[in-house]
This record gives structure tokens, sequence and C-alpha cells, in this order.
């Protein structure tokens, strides 16, 4: 990895800023599998509600030749891809009763779970266990409510956060909502660990930011990934075709990767008193909430470019 500096004042709270470590062209890798792997069945997304698994059983055939065609055809209807706001990976969270649960469980990708686990790994935190996973998809219109991700059973593992394509502002507060927060920018390839006493701070991403070039891509996401890959690599190749369906969605959207460690080493989870209802909850409000009645408003010039990066 990169060496990077975290500003002493967050470092403190245990939170890390890593400024994109990533070798040139393995971004493509991440974003490519958040697209097209990772979207797909077992795994869950806000579609469910609305469609049929057979409907949703491949998001990224069905939307191919439309995000190939996106800059020809600007009045085509959205295509599947593009209407996806999130997917669950791993032990799935439920949305209504804000719980995971043993019973709704589909095996953690290995790919970003070893991505994970070497990022916990460096950052000082032996034996973390890729357990569960949110990816969110914005657009430029999206955000991010504020909230705290508390839903874990183990708080004292790190919450790792993974951010592709267009730049966005990550607010970071207290423990309560009204406290003021600290504002930053996120670029493509950033990662952001949440651990010690900034596990539970509130945050939020009030506005994604369109590239200033129009619709193009970061630069960082300009170099192609390695045709020749070592043997022990986890990525994969990723073809022309490919590549060209995921930077066409790219240029007006950014994903992001959260990953958590669900339960403690050798915990299990609580029995239910009663066994809950299940249901697919499937509104777009995880990455759209809106509480008029705690809302952190971004001053202009409020976020900050991060200082003392270094990169060897």
């Amino acid at each position: 990895m990169r060496s990077y500096k975290v500003p002493s004042t967050l470092a403190t709270l245990g939170f890390i800023f890593i400024p994109n470590p990533f070798l040139p062209g393995y971004q493509w890798h991440w974003v490519k599998q958040c697209l097209k792997l990772y979207s797909q069945k077992p795994n869950v997304c806000n579609l469910d509600k609305h469609m049929t698994k057979e409907e949703t059983q491949d998001l990224w055939e069905q939307s191919k030749e439309f995000l190939r065609h996106k800059e020809v055809n600007k009045r085509r209807p959205r295509s599947l891809l593009e209407k996806l706001r999130w997917v669950t990976l791993g032990y799935h969270y439920n949305w209504d009763t804000k719980k995971y649960s043993a019973d709704h469980y589909t095996p953690f990708p290995s790919d970003l779970a070893f991505l994970s686990e070497q990022v916990a790994t460096a950052c000082g935190f032996q034996g973390f266990q890729a357990e569960a996973g949110i990816l969110n998809y914005y657009h430029l219109d999206s955000t991010l409510g504020i909230h705290v991700d508390k839903s874990e059973l183990d708080h004292s593992k790190p919450l790792l956060s993974f951010s592709f394509g267009q730049s966005a502002i990550f607010l970071l507060g207290g423990l309560k909502r009204d406290e003021a927060p600290t504002a930053m920018f996120m670029h493509s390839g950033d990662i952001m660990v949440m651990s010690g006493f900034s596990r539970l701070l509130n945050h939020a991403v009030p506005r994604v930011l369109p590239n200033p070039k129009a619709e193009s891509l970061p630069r960082c996401l300009e170099t192609p990934l390695p045709a020749v890959l070592p043997r022990d690599a986890v990525v994969e190749p990723c073809s022309v075709e490919d590549w060209q369906v995921c930077a066409s969605y790219l240029k007006t959207a950014r994903v992001n990767m959260t990953v958590r460690q669900v339960l403690a080493t050798d915990q299990d989870f609580p029995l239910e008193p009663v066994e809950e209802k299940k249901r697919d909850i499937t509104t777009e409000g995880f990455s759209h909430l809106d509480d008029k009645n705690s809302q952190w408003t971004l001053a202009p010039r409020q976020a900050k470019n991060r200082q003392g990066k270094t990169r060897v």
C-alpha cells in the first residue's frame, strides 16, 4: 500500500483516510465487480421489491447495450443498472428491523473479503473478517443522509469504505446528530476506515461532485488494468467491452462499498423471542435520506483537500 498521513485530530478518533492506494488500473476490477458480479443473485438489491427474481437475474446483461449507447440516445429509458441503488452481500441487512440474522446469508465474495482483510491488517486490525457488505450506487443527484452504522454486534472491528467513480463530499460528525461535522473530499480509489471512537459517529454524503470536464472519468481510471497479472492476484482481467460499459456508467455516477464484521469471534446471533416476518425493504431511503429536523448544511468551500499526502 502507498504511504499516507491522517490528520491528527481524526486519527485520535480512530478514523483513517487512505488516499487511493490502488495500483494503476486495478480499480477497474472492483468497478466491474460492483456492476457485473455483485449485482447478481443471490445478492439482494433495491429492485427486488418491484421485480421478480427472473427479471433481476442478470442486470449487467440487460443493461450493457443501453449503457454502451448512452451518449447517442440520451432520451432513452434508464437501464436496470442505472436504477440500482443498493446491493447487500454476506449477512443481508434488513432495512425494516435494522438487523442482521443468521438465516439471511449468502456467501461473501472472496475477492472483496481478501481486499478488506488486507486493508484491515495494514491498519492494525488483525483477524478482521468480512461478513457483510452494503454497496451504494450514487448518481449526481444522490445523497446519503445522517446515520450511524451500529447494527453490527461487534463494534470493536472497523467499518471499511471504498469509493470509485465521481468524487463526493463526506461529512464526519459526532455522537449527536446536531454536532458540527468535518467535511472532506472522497475521490475514486480512496479508502476510509472507521474504528475506535469514530466507529459510531454520525456521518453523511450530502453531495456527489460532477467532473469539471463534464461527463468524463477521473484521471486515475484512465489507465487500464495490466493484461498480464500476477499469478496470485485476486483481480481478474477486464475486457475492453466490459470497461466501456463501466466507464459509461461512471461518467455520471459513483459506487461505494462498505464492508463490516458483524459478529465477534465465537459469537452467535441472539435468539429472537418471536420469529420476525421477513419482507424486502427496497425503497431508496438509504441513499436518499432526508431528515428535515436534523440536516447538516454544507457551506461553500467547507470541504477540505487532504494535506500532507505522500506516495511511494
